[in-house]
């Protein structure tokens, strides 16, 4: 064990006590407590009626939603070539509690907390024998416990930026150790899969798979229902569509004003608002928006009855509906590119043909350049009016046509990732 492991551990057996304190309210940090408690008790439960020792089992862990896109597809690539082996399923955000339930999972769960009883009592419960780490996210004792009892461990589509802090200071002393253990690091590009080398990752064990969020974003356009009840609510509408994705106040304090001025000027639009958290402080902030830019026809999605979706704008107060929404897009905007929240995914409404729209940070999403330099995607700038970028697409079909397949196709080109993790699980489940 390293310094800097010691030291990790030390604090978080000193916070522990804390915890309590801590899950007090609605924030994230609260909630991810909250539903972390009794999750070793419910992991030795549902191992002691369901966990077949004969059966081989993959840990899949990703901390959040975004990464559980890549998982998702891996763990379905996975059960269709390995029919027999039991799999669970790890998170640790609770914006992913809702997302863990679609995946192909025996059990699925809140991480337990990263230190040496808890991992102890998770492995003796679940007995894995493989654990694949998602993107970046690898735990330090779990790695170093997992590894003592001749657990394979694998990083699947894994991404480190040149920029990552994980590269340098306290964060590299830390989590080097924890990399080197990875048996296979499998990254999404060469750059990264070179970059896990200066985190200790020998070059025997590095490879490229590429993304799997492709693989998943295809498969969900793919494969969702237009005659839906949801998707019927807005069937009659002969203008131009525009889902405003994950937005943030960052996101809505440029958009609406660019959409009211549209609208003012006569062109046919509908938009679709889907806040990040549609919390009724988000929603209710953002309808006042809305009646002061002058749209005041605006309608919550909870309030819509089947045919009488009549207004200009729709703020969709519920989750887990986005994805099925981006399918009504003939114009896509994703939020998180004006704050300091990061850019959500862009894949999403790529995947349904949909030029796509956001603001200029967005360092954090290689797949946002790569959408603009093929097309499909363009930046909103500070230094433009949002109303001027988006009015191209809104009057010229062509032009957004072209857009949208340059889009689709990007994501289709991407696709075979899923496969690729799927057959790193088994070679490593023949190691074993």
């Amino acid at each position: 064990m390293s310094a800097a492991e010691t030291l990790y551990t030390l604090a978080l057996r000193a916070a522990r006590p804390l915890l309590p304190l801590a899950a007090r309210g609605e924030g994230k940090l609260a909630r991810g407590i909250r539903g972390r408690a009794g999750v070793l008790e419910r992991l030795e439960t549902w191992a002691r009626t369901h966990r077949e020792p004969a059966r081989p089992l993959v840990w899949f862990h990703a901390p959040s939603v975004g990464e559980g896109l890549q998982a998702r597809a891996v763990v379905q690539a996975f059960r269709a070539r390995s029919p027999d082996a039991q799999v669970a399923y790890t998170f640790f955000s609770p914006s992913a509690e809702s997302f863990a339930r679609t995946v192909q999972a025996d059990v699925a769960d809140y991480l337990p907390l990263d230190l040496p009883g808890d991992v102890r009592r998770a492995l003796d419960a679940l007995r894995p024998d493989v654990i694949a780490f998602s993107k970046t996210d690898v735990w330090p004792v779990l790695t170093r416990e997992a590894k003592a009892r001749g657990v394979r461990l694998a990083m699947l589509s894994g991404t480190l930026p040149a920029s990552s802090s994980r590269l340098g200071g306290p964060a590299r002393a830390l989590l080097a150790p924890a990399y080197a253990r990875l048996d296979v690091a499998a990254a999404i590009s060469p750059d990264d899969a070179d970059r896990f080398g200066a985190l200790g990752v020998p070059a025997d064990r590095r490879r490229v798979m590429g993304d799997a969020r492709f693989d998943q974003v295809w498969a969900r356009a793919r494969g969702v229902d237009r005659a839906s009840s949801l998707l019927s609510l807005f069937d009659g509408f002969d203008g131009v569509t525009l889902v405003a994705g994950s937005t943030w106040p960052a996101d809505e304090e440029r958009l609406v004003p660019a959409l009211a001025s549209l609208i003012e000027a006569g062109h046919r639009l509908r938009a679709i608002l889907v806040p990040h958290e549609p919390t009724l402080a988000h929603v209710e902030a953002l309808e006042a928006r809305l009646r002061g830019a002058g749209i005041t026809d605006a309608f919550r999605l909870s309030q819509v009855a089947v045919g009488a979706l009549a207004g200009t704008a729709v703020v969709v107060d519920r989750v887990g509906v986005l994805g099925d929404l981006y399918a009504l897009a003939d114009v896509a905007y994703v939020g998180g590119g004006w704050g300091t929240a990061g850019l959500h995914s862009v894949l999403e409404p790529a995947a349904f043909g949909a030029p796509v729209l956001f603001g200029p940070r967005h360092a954090n999403a290689r797949e946002a350049a790569e959408l603009i330099a093929r097309g499909g995607a363009f930046e909103l700038s500070p230094d433009q009016s949002a109303a001027a970028r988006i009015l191209p697409l809104i009057e010229d079909a062509a032009r957004r046509r072209a857009a949208g397949d340059a889009a689709r196709a990007y994501v289709e080109a991407n696709m075979g990732a899923a496969e690729r993790g799927a057959e790193i699980i088994e070679s490593l489940l023949a190691r074993r």
